[in-house]
């Protein structure tokens, strides 16, 4: 099984491309924290960056209404790209987003619908309140 579930923050804004025949790309990268105290019990941190491309409607979606900073679920999978550059070979691992789901607070512009919003009309939860 080839899953991957991330929560984060957006460290640029989504880049748009559109392939030859028209087809959206998304591309942005997610920071992922993990805070643990080390055994003398001081505060530790470490930060990772994922790379996340979206495709289609959801390219469009992520362009849309995500920005830097914006905290979001992203569901897909994993996939490594492979090409070679001035002679060396080069890798990317990236997530190919199939699911978003906006997280700390409504993001959406002001026209739009909050039916077309993750939670329909409901509120978003308060951090505390989410389970992971």
């Amino acid at each position: 099984m080839n899953k991957a579930m991330v929560i984060g923050n957006l460290g640029n804004d989504p880049e748009i491309r559109y392939t030859q025949k028209g087809t959206a790309v998304a591309t942005f990268s997610i920071a992922t924290t993990e805070k643990w105290k080390d055994a003398e019990g001081v505060q530790q941190e470490h930060t990772d960056w994922h790379r996340i491309v979206a495709w289609k409607g959801l390219a469009e979606i992520c362009g849309d209404h995500l920005k830097k900073g914006s905290k979001v679920y992203i569901e897909g999978k994993m996939q490594t790209r492979k090409w070679e550059e001035n002679g060396i070979t080069r890798y990317t691992t990236e997530i190919i987003a199939k699911s978003m789901e906006m997280l700390g607070g409504n993001n959406f512009d002001t026209e739009t619908d909050s039916s077309s919003a993750p939670h329909g009309n409901n509120p978003p939860l308060p951090e505390k309140d989410v389970p992971f």
